[in-house]
């Protein structure tokens, strides 16, 4: 376990402009660095980087973290080995605190030596088969695009590898998936006879392998099973080599097959992955969406393609974003993508990817075409049967436009099908009216003096609500002041900071840090946001600071509203507790103690609103 004293020396120790500018290029503008967001297609550059608060915030797709949370995003390295990438830039050695050394490391470790192993035995016999040479050519392949996707072959034998591991009954090699161990306790490879290609994990170490038998038989495609390194529902087939060129084009295609996406890639269309044996799961568009915000589904014509697409429709409504765009190909029945783009040719390809159709509408159309819309029967079962789907759809915007369409599909009011869908929306005459803004600071939480984007940035899974933010509580304004001020936490009553919101939580912890005497994170909010990660804060600290990277308190008057902030937290614990008091003498009578603790509160009370007066004049 990498201790947490060793994550925030090194914070403190790199620039997050450094780090970032290794892997794309940055232009400074005013305070901030700013570039093309690397983790979905935009033409304008709305990636910032902070070399104050040493943060970076995308604010189109709501991506941000500190320096090791990029590395982690866009090498795909998990964070212990983002922070040995991190130490051996600065030359740091990383030490171990030794609590909790975990077996599961050197398992996984082990395991990827073994796959490497098995890789390069597999291509080295490539090229000595005839057989396996004519079978690659025959389907149009070239030698370097084999060389670049790593093809191989596995010798028709049954203990081939038996020649690189001489420890053969190895429990290892039955962990990866390379063997098999039958009833009767014999054991033979998995892969025999069969063009291997390696499957990669997002930083190029090959975890899993499928191969493709040479001639007729079954099964046509086997894949290595769940391994601790693989689950098929999580990987896509290609994507390390795919992950540039997917940002490149703004567009991820995603097909069935491995000898689609190598034959793809030879003819220049290098942003195309498959899933491995399974549909199309949440988690493949989920990885995909942190990529791009358009994704293509390729599907051949025939009725098993359209249930595979109506299959990623399915999985993929939770995932959608009104900033993204997931769209449907269909080619002709007598094609699969490999056999389109070699007959029709690259531009005919990318032009059909261009004008895929759109999921809304996909979605529309088919289940239109269950239904006779005629008939008021059919048009009923068209919307029953669109109210589980459309209800899933996570993208607000998105939704509404499908409701619509469900409406004018249907021959209903936009209300009706609201209604009939369970979503029940308020009418404006029975609109609850809005509170009035209190002006002092005593009356209400008091208003921070923000500069920057008004526009409030959601998190990539979520989307961006459109005007100014709701002005945060009283502790969440003194959460944005202790982020940006840390040792500003040891002034803070924390018995006076409410515990009913992940924000006052937040605030509790870090001042819970200070009290037992660790130092101040002195890497900005990168570093700051590091000593919270897995924990049950993180996730709120992050969200506060994607908010301050572009807009923070106007310095002149943040000491003021620090102290403001106090009062009125002070005033709310009063004004909580005369509450409780006044509410038991009601309904039970007070005591003498009572009555005496209650007569001390107004005066309290009374004194802070005094005390109130005189620092505003």
């Amino acid at each position: 376990m990498i201790p947490q004293s060793f994550v925030q020396e090194l914070l403190s120790r790199v620039d997050i402009v450094d780090v970032i500018e290794r892997f794309i290029p940055l232009k400074k503008s005013g305070a901030n660095y700013f570039a093309c967001c690397p983790f979905h297609g935009e033409k304008s550059a709305s990636f910032s980087v902070s070399p104050s608060k040493q943060f970076y915030h995308c604010f189109g797709c709501g991506v941000h973290g500190s320096a090791l949370g990029f590395l982690m995003e866009y090498s795909g390295l998990g964070f212990v080995d983002a922070v040995k990438e991190l130490a051996g830039q600065v030359g740091l050695q990383v030490p171990d605190d030794g609590r909790s050394a975990n077996p599961q490391d050197d398992t996984s470790e082990r395991l990827h030596e073994v796959m490497g192993l098995a890789a390069r035995f597999y291509r080295e016999q490539l090229k000595p088969s005839r057989r396996a040479i004519d079978y690659l050519k025959r389907r149009g392949l070239s030698g370097e695009i084999a060389a670049r996707f790593g093809l191989g072959y596995a010798p028709d034998e049954w203990q081939a590898l038996q020649k690189i591991f001489p420890d053969y009954q190895a429990k290892t090699l039955a962990d990866a998936g390379l063997v098999i161990d039958n009833d009767q306790g014999r054991r033979y490879d998995r892969f025999r006879d069969r063009i291997v290609f390696p499957i990669h994990d997002r930083r190029g170490r090959i975890i899993a392998f499928g191969g493709r038998i040479l001639d007729k038989g079954e099964p046509k495609y086997l894949n290595s099973p769940e391994t601790p390194l693989f689950e098929k529902g999580r990987e896509l087939y290609g994507l390390y080599l795919a992950q540039k060129p997917i940002r490149d084009e703004g567009c991820a295609i995603v097909v069935e097959g491995y000898m689609d996406v190598v034959a793809l890639a030879q003819f220049g269309i290098s942003n195309a992955v498959a899933t491995l044996g399974t549909a199309t799961t949440p988690q493949h568009v989920h990885t995909l969406l942190r990529q791009t915000d358009r994704i293509v589904f390729c599907f051949d014509g025939d009725a098993a393609g359209r249930r595979a697409a109506w299959r990623a429709l399915e999985n993929a409504l939770e995932s959608l974003r009104d900033d993204a765009t997931l769209a449907f190909l269909f080619l002709p029945a007598e094609h699969d993508p490999d056999s389109f783009v070699r007959a029709e040719g690259t531009e005919a390809f990318r032009k059909a990817a261009g004008n895929a159709k759109p999921l809304a509408r996909f979605l529309i159309e088919e289940l239109r075409g269950h239904h006779d819309m005629d008939a008021a029967e059919g048009r009923a079962a068209f919307v029953h049967e669109a109210a589980p789907l459309v209800t899933r759809i996570a993208a607000p915007l998105l939704r509404l436009q499908v409701i619509k369409s469900v409406a004018e599909e249907s021959g209903l009011t936009q209300a009706e099908v609201e209604h009939a869908f369970g979503i029940i929306a308020a009418s404006p005459k029975h609109a609850r009216p809005r509170a009035p803004q209190p002006e002092t600071a005593l009356a209400g939480a008091p208003r921070p003096a923000f500069k920057g984007r008004q526009q409030q940035v959601g998190t990539r899974s979520g989307t961006r609500p459109f005007g100014r933010r709701k002005p945060p509580s009283t502790a969440g304004t003194l959460l944005r002041l202790v982020m940006q001020h840390p040792t500003w936490a040891a002034r803070m009553p924390v018995d006076l900071v409410p515990s009913d919101s992940p924000e006052g939580l937040a605030l509790i912890a870090i001042i819970d840090l200070l009290s037992l005497g660790e130092p101040v994170p002195a890497g900005g909010l990168g570093a700051l946001i590091e000593r919270f990660r897995d924990t049950p804060h993180g996730e709120t600290l992050s969200r506060v600071a994607a908010e301050l990277v572009d807009a923070e308190f106007d310095e002149s008057i943040v000491e003021t509203l620090f102290e403001d902030s106090l009062r009125k937290l002070h005033a709310d614990s009063l004004a909580a507790e005369i509450a409780s008091l006044l509410r038991h003498d009601r309904e039970h009578g007070l005591d003498p103690s009572g009555r005496h603790r209650l007569a001390e509160l107004l005066l309290e009370k009374r004194e802070l609103a005094n005390a109130s007066k005189v620092s505003d004049l």
